[in-house]
């Protein structure tokens, strides 16, 4: 199955840089990997932290709600790099953002999507038929 953007074009092999599936024990691995390619990628400090962390915080959720392992597509598209995690879960929406938590001491239910949402520069969350997709990118400064 060919691998879509999200926006109904192909990547060119120059867009993906890193493509894996993962279960729980591959996270310490992936968090290495995404942090590499985006360094290579250009995104600097202290965004890069922030956008590990948002990986590791979504990917996480794709593990324990969305049936123990996903796919993780990294892309660098424009001047943006793109993280896209997949699962085979029930699926949630982008209506579950305005039920996030809204302040630290809140509840932890719902904080990873919560601090991706608020450091990353594009989030969208797509429910699918087998699972849902979470998308977030940094613009590369």
């Amino acid at each position: 199955m060919p691998l879509d953007t999200g926006d109904g074009h192909a990547p060119t092999p120059h867009d993906v840089l890193l493509h894996s599936r993962f279960a729980s024990g591959d996270l310490p691995r992936l968090r290495v990997l995404v942090e590499g390619h985006a360094t290579l990628a250009g995104l600097v400090e202290p965004r890069r932290d922030d956008f590990v962390v948002a990986m590791d915080a979504v990917a996480t959720n794709a593990v324990q709600h969305g049936g123990g392992d996903g796919t993780l597509v990294l892309l660098r598209r424009g001047g943006e790099l793109e993280c896209r995690i997949s699962d085979r879960g029930p699926g949630c929406t982008e209506a579950v953002l305005a039920d996030l938590p809204h302040a630290p001491g809140a509840s932890a239910e719902g904080a990873g999507l919560w601090l991706t949402r608020l450091v990353a520069d594009r989030l969208s969350i797509t429910p699918g038929a087998h699972g849902t997709t979470v998308s977030f990118a940094m613009r590369l400064l």
